[in-house]
């Protein structure tokens, strides 16, 4: 069962190791590019924080974004700005995100994400907590997949692996980190089965590596969808 109270504890915590490990930046540094393609580290934070907001709109019955443009316009408007500003501004939109998740509200409740996702609201705070561990990782400031928490790391794997379950794309495929398992792709006795570390599988899962440290047995490593 998903402990939204719980979770939002730990999107805590890791808010506050990326505005600690973060202020060893300074404006030129945030300046240069993150791992993300076409991103600088100014992009990663201002989406950060403009995320935060916008699962204040979710949890709040508002559209999670006015549009794509929007959102895309936001970012690009905010990337830029000095680092005490982006660090204000992640710190203030994460306050603003805990206040919305402290009014009394039914956490069963369906809410609706981007291209009409929908999900429990319960599950609002671990979003949260993936956009925050994974874009700390982005900033390429010296917090790796190795350093993400175990239980987010087993539960990312978990939720990417539901996510691409059933998809027509990716064949019946089993992954495992030598410890647990998991099942994802289209329907069927699974074809290849993919090992590998608990950090390499969820890179690989996220679109964070490659997965050239991953071992695959029936046939190729499966080409994922982008998410």
């Amino acid at each position: 069962m998903i402990d939204h109270v719980r979770d939002l504890a730990s999107v805590r915590d890791a808010t506050d190791r990326l505005l600690t490990a973060a202020t060893k930046l300074n404006n030129d540094s945030t300046a240069e590019p993150s791992r993300l393609p076409g991103w600088t580290r100014g992009h990663v934070l201002a989406h950060v924080a403009r995320n935060a907001d916008a699962l204040v709109n979710v949890l709040a019955g508002r559209p999670m974004y006015v549009s794509t443009e929007a959102r895309d316009a936001d970012i690009e408007r905010d990337a830029p700005r000095a680092l005490a500003v982006q660090l204000d501004d992640v710190r203030e939109s994460a306050a603003r995100l805990e206040a919305q998740a402290a009014v009394p509200a039914d956490w069963s409740r369906t809410i609706e994400m981007r291209n009409g996702v929908t999900d429990s609201a319960s599950r609002v705070p671990f979003r949260r907590w993936v956009e925050v561990e994974l874009h700390h990782v982005d900033l390429g400031i010296g917090y790796e997949l190795e350093d993400l928490p175990e239980e987010f790391v087993e539960r990312e794997i978990t939720f990417l692996t539901a996510r691409f379950s059933g998809n027509p794309d990716v064949p019946p495929t089993r992954i495992t980190d030598g410890t647990h398992a998991w099942g994802t792709g289209r329907a069927g006795e699974p074809e290849i089965t993919v090992t590998g570390s608990a950090a390499d599988l969820v890179g690989w899962l996220a679109g964070r590596r490659a997965g050239t440290a991953l071992e695959a047995e029936g046939g190729l490593l499966p080409a994922l969808p982008p998410l």
